[in-house]
């Protein structure tokens, strides 16, 4: 007696869905991973996703320390966020927008330790 299974295709076995919460771990990371250096009295990037069917819109806000070279490092985060999200998540980013919030310098730091701000 010879038994038959009904093979089921993929898409009708089921779907893997990723939360648009865990893209934007995903992008966040990212974009620390591609800083020269998080400013010591800023923050850690973070990031918002959008996600439609097989395609993300991220934006991430960072801060970055001045002088520094901004177009690089943005240029650096963009590149980095696009890969690792569609190597983590196989969701394909059409977009990467970078918010520069704040930028540090050694120079406000050290005269705000002292007591005044020029």
């Amino acid at each position: 007696m010879e038994l038959v299974k009904d093979r089921v295709g993929a898409a009708a076995r089921g779907a893997t869905t990723i939360a648009d919460r865990v893209v934007a771990k995903i992008a966040a990371q990212a974009a620390r991973e591609a800083l020269d250096a998080v400013p010591a009295e800023g923050s850690a990037p973070h990031a918002s996703v959008v996600v439609h069917r097989d395609a993300a819109r991220v934006s991430v806000s960072l801060e970055l320390d001045y002088p520094s070279d901004i177009g690089r490092q943005c240029g650096a985060v963009r590149g980095r966020v696009r890969r690792r999200v569609e190597e983590l998540a196989g969701i394909e980013v059409h977009e990467v927008a970078v918010h520069v919030e704040r930028l540090h310098s050694a120079h406000t730091a050290h005269q705000r330790k002292r007591g005044r701000l020029a």
